[in-house]
């Protein structure tokens, strides 16, 4: 039998000596999508060409009477050399009992694993944050009020800010620091350390920011993909809550006789919109915020009544009464918004100051923005009105309610909120027209 000539294609019955020129003459033969050429020194090893004339090596052999093949590499980016010596490691592998498919496969599920294990030990609080802020939710409602929404902003606000007032710049929030840290390294010792210094600038700043950041970890202990990075507790530890400020509540709020004093503050205030501002913090309830927020689309003087954006529910619609109407027609309407600012907020946002001046001119030595709500309440009461009715024309919760929720149409509150704006009108000394038209009664304090 004539030797093969070396131009001639291998004979793909019989093992050959791989050989680069045995390589290069291999071809599929017609009417198969592939051929294999089997290797005589190392046993298993194959070189499989395609149809389209692709080459590569392979590991063939048999585990438990089947026919197993992996591919092990381009024969353009391996040496026969190579490609014997991982042939060889594979039939060992198979001599031990194990698939090396699968054993491949678990190795890759392994580093996989490995890969996702040191990712999330570096996802940081300031990955998570913003997720949070977008996707978090407070307790039984839909989405953040977006007060709190700007509240919890703040917190972690980088600083670096010009003040809106005086010099220099915003300093951080206190939940800044924590954005750096690593999730899955936030601990009781972490959270402990941090509160310990954000104190020193506010123990009751700090509290709050605790408190919002605690509602943080609840949220990633309740997601799968945070939940094993998450210490839920870490902020209920025994060291940092007996570190907290205890809680006294507030009772803050106008004496009868205290009204005549403090309205003849507010009268004598050179800025009439703060004026205006917070004589309607006490004739209506309101929240500091929710006021300093109304428009004037939100005023109906035709059918006398005010829309307030509400903290609790969206918005809550409470009676004109002729003094605020009165009130409130006074005001240039200069933008969108009732209380009108120059500020960048084109509405006030904190009358402070003014209301500081107007407590030194009554002689009252403290007296908050929540202080002229609880009046409101207390006065309300004293002027025979239903506590359902002064709660929610306050916009509390139906649950707060003394007489149980019994919600009533404003026709059915009008007379209850001028009952109560006359009683406070009266304590303090002032007179004037209820059925004049807005705009042309004047109001006259009684010397």
């Amino acid at each position: 039998m004539a030797r093969p000539r070396k131009t001639d294609a291998p004979d793909l019955s019989e093992r050959v000596n791989l050989t680069a020129g045995t390589i290069e003459r291999l071809t599929c033969p017609d009417g198969k999508q592939q051929a294999f050429m089997r290797d005589s020194e190392a046993p298993g090893l194959r070189v499989r060409v395609t149809a389209a004339g692709a080459k590569s090596f392979v590991y063939e052999a048999k585990l438990n009477r089947q026919t197993i093949r992996r591919t092990i590499g381009d024969v353009k980016l391996w040496s026969i050399e190579q490609a014997r010596t991982e042939a060889r490691r594979l039939a060992v592998v198979l001599d031990n009992g194990q698939d090396p498919r699968e054993l491949e496969r678990l190795q890759q599920a392994e580093r996989a694993a490995a890969k996702a294990a040191a990712t999330a030990k570096a996802l940081t609080v300031g990955d998570v944050w913003p997720l949070y802020l977008k996707n978090g939710r407070p307790k039984r409602k839909d989405a953040w009020k977006p007060r709190y929404r700007a509240d919890l902003e703040a917190m972690a606000a980088p600083g670096g800010e010009k003040k809106r007032r005086g010099q220099g710049t915003t300093r951080p929030g206190p939940l800044y620091p924590l954005l750096a840290l690593p999730l899955a390294g936030v601990n009781e010792d972490v959270l402990k350390s941090w509160y310990d210094r954000e104190a020193v600038a506010g123990k009751h700043q700090a509290a709050r920011a605790l408190m919002m950041f605690r509602g943080f970890l609840r949220w990633c202990a309740a997601r799968p993909e945070y939940r094993r990075l998450t210490d839920r507790d870490a902020g209920k530890a025994a060291a940092i809550v007996e570190s907290l400020p205890g809680t006294t509540r507030r009772t803050d709020a106008l004496e009868a006789a205290q009204v005549p004093g403090w309205w003849a503050g507010m009268e004598q205030l050179s800025n009439r919109t703060a004026s205006a501002y917070l004589r309607s913090l006490l004739l209506t309830g309101a929240r500091r915020e929710e006021l300093a927020a109304l428009t004037w689309a939100n005023v109906d003087f035709q059918w006398r009544k005010l829309t307030i954006a509400d903290k609790v529910d969206s918005t809550r619609t409470i009676p004109l009464t002729p003094y605020m109407a009165q009130l409130l027609v006074t005001l240039p309407r200069v933008g969108p918004f009732v209380f009108a600012s120059t500020g960048k907020a084109g509405r006030i946002t904190d009358a402070r100051a003014s209301h500081t001046q107007a407590l030194r001119h009554a002689g009252i030595e403290h007296l908050t923005f929540h202080g002229l709500r609880r009046s409101f309440s207390l006065l309300g009461e004293a002027a025979g009105a239903p506590a359902g009715a002064i709660a929610q024309v306050m916009g509390h919760k139906p649950s707060a309610t003394a007489e149980g929720y019994r919600p009533r149409s404003i026709d059915a509150l009008r007379p209850f909120l001028e009952q109560i704006e006359a009683h406070i009108l009266a304590l303090a000394g002032v007179k004037f027209d209820a059925q004049a038209e807005p705009g042309k009664l004047r109001a006259v304090s009684a010397a």
